[in-house]
């Protein structure tokens, strides 16, 4: 998969679990930018994130991403390691 279907995919999550119209996100991308991303949302990214690619993630795999760019590196380490 590469890292622009990884970003396709990643937008259609965003959309549906946050609720929100459009979103487009890109590498740089962090929850200040993306309206109604705060704590809760975020816990719920990560459980559609974890189904939609099949990965698990731990909880210090998921206290070191601060941005999209991060979270696109380490699901393509996940799937890289599958």
């Amino acid at each position: 998969m590469t890292r622009e279907e990884i970003l396709e995919q990643l937008n259609g999550i965003f959309i549906e679990v946050m609720d929100l119209d459009e979103v487009s996100l890109e590498d740089e991308t962090t929850a200040a930018d993306v309206d109604g991303w705060d704590s809760l949302s975020h816990v719920r990214l990560m459980i559609a994130v974890e189904r939609a690619f099949s990965v698990r993630f731990s909880a210090s795999e998921i206290g070191t991403l601060q941005k999209v760019g991060d979270l696109i590196d380490l699901l393509i380490k996940k799937k890289t390691k599958a």
